[in-house]
């Protein structure tokens, strides 16, 4: 596996609360991180079927267009009785033309389910795929998950996304009902990072 060694990251993201966390998580080893904002770089098209396959595209144009390692992550929920939908569509399931309406992307995944005559429990798992990528066109990869199943109705006022409809295993609330540093412990995200750090800066 290939280590960071330079003294600048480029994030490949325009989230600045995404920028923030990693700059965070990456302070102890002394690295400079900067997003896509910085350096006016536009979103590409997100055009794989898998998690890793777009974070690949963003990192590897972002490496490309600046010179710097770039790192981009792509994530989303799958639910086994929607045969892994939303999946890669997750953030589209919410799209509207004033915006991300995730309470309508959640009343979707319920009514499909529903449409479906889904049994239950409704398995699902949150997936998280990280790419840093060099200059050179070489890259590494981290995957994190994390399984439960959907529940209904929605609970919680916590969190983003889908979370008042996921239960992670071995849990008895949903995602937006945990404290936000217990979610962060055991999230998908959170497992693809200790993996990302480790790799690269341990």
């Amino acid at each position: 596996m290939r280590r960071f060694t330079g003294d600048t990251l480029l994030v490949a993201t325009h989230n600045a609360g995404k920028l923030e966390e990693i700059a965070h998580l990456l302070q102890p080893y002394g690295v400079r991180v900067i997003g896509a904002a910085d350096r006016n770089l536009p979103a590409p098209d997100e055009t794989e079927n898998s998690f890793v396959g777009n974070a690949r595209i963003k990192a590897h144009a972002a490496a490309q267009a600046t010179g710097l390692p770039a790192l981009a992550d792509d994530s989303g929920i799958v639910i086994d009785a929607l045969d892994g939908a939303p999946g890669v569509h997750t953030a589209d399931w919410a799209e509207t033309g004033d915006g991300r309406d995730f309470v309508m992307a959640m009343k979707r995944v319920h009514d499909s389910l529903i449409a479906r005559k889904a049994r239950q429990p409704w398995t699902a798992r949150f997936c998280c795929a990280l790419v840093l990528a060099w200059p050179d066109g070489h890259d590494e990869i981290f995957e994190g998950t994390v399984d439960g199943w959907i529940v209904w109705p929605m609970r919680g006022d916590a969190g983003h996304g889908y979370d008042p409809i996921f239960q992670p295993e071995g849990h008895e609330v949903t995602f937006a009902e945990m404290d936000r540093w217990e979610k962060n412990r055991i999230s998908h995200r959170a497992e693809a990072f200790r993996k990302f750090v480790s790799g690269c800066f341990g």
